[in-house]
């Protein structure tokens, strides 16, 4: 009987991880890391073919869709008298006012659920061209939405009907804007704030907004504040017998215990900052970018404990090396595109080039990985689909209107992409 019990047990939490890992909860999937399970995923569309459904955005952002069940949701900024100026060297934007919101979306057609709004601000903080008042993707689980807005505030939301739980504020001078995105580890959201003012990384109780740990970044030392901000979504690991929450920032990379944050190592890899790009993780090996001004794309071992920069390096690498957009990881290959879209495949084993090809197009937002294929999308709207392989094979180039910042979702039979304007659902109906 206890041998029946434990068999129907593991095979209920299998079905049960498969249905959870078929979400797009988070930044970058259901792992964080790019990659989805999905399945039946499309190849080829464009405005008059394959599309489900299009629908007009009702306020713009860079935050991605988040997808659980035939619920969508997604953040937006409904924005008045924008005004795009050079600010010091910075292509930057001003408004008069932003209205920072949540909407919820029927994933089958598209149609507004719920939207409700969370903060008005007057005279934001300028933002970045590239960047938006509502970048940070938000994060869902069960019953409960997490909005966060950097500087702006941070929520918590009933997911069924948009109700207010708690709300919060953890201020930053971001300098650019806001961008890195909240992660939920068991009781806590954690978020990262790099700034000019202040970098730490810290945790909030899900259920109360209150803090309940905060941890100082590693001394960085930088001529202005401007070069020690960051905007890195962090990558939850388990690897050397311990949950690892894997996090670059200007000068470092630092892993925390995500339920103390407590430091288990640091790397240091320069004087990088201003990075935009997430890590990934195989093998005991963490992958990422180092940002500004010329970016390289490190491998450090994750096993160590205390200062591992001499130690844990496994290699470096400074061919066509992105600042804004992610890399993917799929067995002993490495999938990038730099910003200026330069596609990369590349070994995991030391960095050397599998193949390189240029795409045309900028590339801010990050590829995906989906049925053995690399989806990158490019900032003008050209999506470029090739095989997950160690030789280029171009699949597809599949064109939509409109500009490409968000990283967009994928799941079973779908890719939610969202313009500065519309939300695509690509897919048969």
């Amino acid at each position: 009987m206890r041998q029946l019990f434990s068999t129907v047990f593991v095979a209920l939490f299998a079905l049960s991880l498969t249905a959870a890992e078929l979400n797009w909860p988070q930044f970058r999937g259901p792992h964080g890391d790019g990659a989805s399970p999905a399945k039946n995923i499309p190849v080829t569309w464009s405005e008059a073919n394959n599309l489900a459904w299009k629908v007009s955005v009702p306020g713009r952002g860079r935050s991605s869709p988040v997808v659980v069940g035939n619920r969508l949701w997604l953040t937006l900024a409904v924005e008045q008298g924008v005004v795009r100026q050079r600010i010091n060297s910075d292509d930057m934007q001003t408004a008069e006012h932003v209205s920072l919101e949540v909407i919820c979306l029927d994933a089958a057609d598209g149609k507004v659920v719920w939207r409700t709004k969370l903060f008005d601000v007057d005279k934001p903080d300028p933002v970045h061209w590239f960047n938006s008042w509502a970048t940070p993707t938000p994060v869902v689980e069960a019953g409960k939405i997490y909005c966060d807005f950097g500087t702006f505030g941070t929520t918590c939301l009933n997911a069924k009907n948009g109700k207010l739980v708690w709300k919060t504020r953890l201020p930053l001078d971001h300098q650019v804007g806001p961008g890195s995105s909240a992660v939920l580890y068991q009781n806590l959201l954690v978020l990262v704030r790099d700034g000019r003012d202040a970098q730490y990384v810290a945790a909030l109780d899900k259920q109360t907004g209150k803090q309940v740990w905060r941890t100082e970044r590693p001394p960085i030392e930088a001529s202005s504040g401007n070069l020690k901000k960051s905007f890195v979504t962090p990558l939850l690991v388990n690897s050397a017998g311990r949950t690892q929450l894997i996090s670059p920032s200007a000068h470092w990379i630092v892993s925390y215990d995500p339920a103390t944050g407590r430091e288990f190592w640091r790397a240091r890899h320069g004087t990088g900052f201003s990075i935009g790009s997430c890590p990934v993780f195989g093998d005991g090996v963490a992958y990422f970018s180092t940002g500004c001004m010329k970016p390289q794309l490190c491998a450090f071992r994750v096993d160590g404990a205390g200062d591992v920069t001499t130690t844990h390096a496994v290699w470096k690498t400074l061919r066509q090396v992105p600042v804004m957009s992610s890399p993917l990881l799929q067995g002993d290959a490495l999938f990038w595109t730099s910003d200026d879209g330069m596609a990369n495949c590349a070994s995991t084993k030391d960095g050397e080039a599998h193949w390189q090809e240029r795409l045309n197009q900028q590339h801010l937002a990050s590829p995906l990985l989906a049925e053995g294929r690399v989806y990158f999308f490019g900032k003008e709207g050209k999506t470029t689909v090739v095989k997950a392989a160690k030789q280029f094979e171009k699949l597809a180039e599949n064109q939509l209107d409109g500009t490409v910042i968000a990283t967009p979702a994928i799941v079973d039979g779908t890719i939610f992409l969202r313009t500065d304007t519309h939300l695509y659902r690509i897919g048969k109906k």
